[in-house]
């Protein structure tokens, strides 16, 4: 049962609230709930909603968080989802400046929710969706019995992240009416359509276009088509469990389960694409309200304590609230200063750059231009640099066996940069593409690891082709990089066999993964 909202917090909140949006920030309607430890344990169990669908997943999280706070090994202070009214939880137990931080913390998260890009395209309305999503599953538990929802939900999720985090954003593949479309036209037509004729009266068409040029480019063309028609799927599709959903052959009540799967995979997405930016975004904006508006004297020694601890870090170890915030305040401060642009950029005098200040003051709106449109790689890839790696020494350390302490064994920004890169692109998981639906015409799956930095985890691969298998119903295959060898695993369901991939191998549809 939820507790009833103090009215003393409430005055605070509309206080916060109107201090927010003074400040700029533009955030739905906020709904804060005041619940106690072991009910926050049990929705942070759930992935921040009061209600799912029932797996003994969420029962061992709900475990582990309690022994966590049980044993004084951590605490959630605040809990906000991503939804239009937005809902956000408050423990009990917080002391009010606490209380405070976290409503202002809060009030920036759904700032950021609302108008970054990356979650533009998610449901706004997922509190109904979860409960709908809980609603489904229950009802095919009573239909289909416990074990074999629970069995085919284990599956799915041991494949929730064989997503396409772009897809949103872009059309990789012809829709149903587009094949449908293109079914009709006859492959001469289209080679027809696609060849070349230039401008030319009548009398000079066979000097301009060429009969033989023609009949030769219509031939190619019409090669290229053919080829193209035969391959399944026309494109490498990264969205593995939406082909999956497609062309698996599965029940009705699997499909939607499935679905389900991947559409709560696609909601929780862009949490990690922005995870730096969008907790660095909030402690910027609740250290700043605090320091500037809300923090009483008698509360200032706890609330510099608190914030400390959020923002500590240590040797090797990647603080997303610390990066977030001291990225953000860096790039404000670059920005009104002018540190930026060609002149900046080819000033090599140490000491002039170091005192460079031309008074810009475009700070603050160059922060909400970021917040509106980066990602945690863009944000890095952009705005990263030299002088801020050495100032907050962000090198590459490794454990003395010695000593014992953690030493600097790598110093150069461009390696540090990229390893930090790799670590965050695609949340430091591989790229896997669906490279063949018909392998060697026997309906066999074909999958792809594109090879850019991150290995794939052979044990768990094994594990997921042979749940792949139990969706797709046919052999499934994947092709990986593995210590300079290309790679091919295969699995019927029993077991799991690799090969080196040789050219007696039948090639996949699309072979540019080599």
């Amino acid at each position: 049962m939820l507790a009833t909202f103090p009215r003393e917090l409430e005055e605070y909140r509309r206080v916060i609230e109107d201090v927010a949006r003074d400040e700029g920030l533009d955030f739905y309607e906020t709904i804060f709930e005041m619940i106690d430890f072991d009910q926050m344990n049990q929705i942070a169990s759930y992935g921040g909603f009061p209600t799912r669908y029932p797996h003994w997943r969420f029962g061992m999280e709900y475990e582990r968080l309690k022994k966590q706070h049980t044993y004084g090994l951590g605490k959630i202070y605040e809990m906000v989802i991503n939804n239009d009214p937005a809902y956000a939880y408050l423990l009990t137990d917080n002391m009010l400046v606490d209380q405070k931080t976290v409503m202002a913390h809060v009030y920036a998260h759904v700032d950021f929710f609302k108008n970054n890009v990356w979650f533009s395209k998610t449901n706004r309305k997922m509190m109904d969706q979860m409960a709908n999503h809980a609603t489904r599953v229950g009802r095919y538990i009573e239909r289909e019995g416990y074990e074999a929802v629970e069995s085919f939900i284990d599956l799915c999720l041991s494949l929730e992240n064989l997503i396409d985090p772009y897809l949103p954003f872009m059309k990789r593949q012809p829709d149903a009416v587009e094949k449908a479309h293109t079914r009709d036209i006859h492959v001469r037509q289209q080679a027809e359509e696609s060849v070349t004729r230039f401008k030319a009266k009548p009398y000079m068409e066979r000097y301009i276009n060429p009969p033989e040029r023609l009949s030769e480019e219509r031939d190619r063309e019409m090669s290229r088509l053919t080829a193209e028609k035969s391959l399944f799927p026309s494109s490498p599709d990264r969205d593995v469990l939406g082909f999956l959903l497609h062309y698996s052959p599965l029940e009705d009540w699997q499909a939607d389960i499935l679905g389900i799967i991947r559409e709560e995979a696609y909601y929780y997405a862009p949490q990690g694409q922005t995870k730096i930016m969008n907790e660095g975004w909030a402690t910027y904006w609740h250290s700043r309200m605090m320091t500037q508006y809300h923090l009483r004297d008698d509360e200032l020694i706890t609330y510099a304590d608190h914030h400390s601890g959020t923002l500590a870090t240590s040797p090797g170890h990647l603080n997303p609230y610390k990066m977030g915030v001291e990225l953000l305040r860096d790039i404000e401060d670059r920005w009104n200063k002018g540190r930026f642009g060609k002149e900046y950029d080819e000033c090599m005098d140490i000491q002039r750059r170091q005192n460079w200040d031309i008074d810009l003051g475009e700070g603050r709106e160059k922060i909400f231009e970021v917040r509106r449109v980066h990602n945690d790689v863009t944000f890095i890839d952009e705005f990263l640099t030299p002088e801020f790696v050495d100032r907050y020494k962000l090198y590459h350390y490794r454990q003395d066996p010695t000593t014992g302490r953690m030493v600097v064994v790598n110093r150069d920004f461009d390696q540090i940069k990229q390893t930090m890169l790799f670590m965050l692109t695609n949340h430091g998981q591989p790229y896997i593409y669906v490279a063949d639906g018909n392998y060697a015409n026997r309906g066999e799956l074909y999958l792809a690891h594109k090879h850019n930095g991150i290995d794939i985890k052979i044990s768990y691969a094994n594990e997921c082709l042979k749940n792949l298998q139990k969706i797709w119903g046919r052999p499934v295959h994947l092709q990986a990089h593995i210590d300079d060898e290309m790679l091919l695993f295969s699995t019927d369901g029993e077991e799991v066999k690799q090969q080196k991939i040789k050219d007696d191998l039948p090639k996949p549809a699309h072979n540019s993964f080599a």
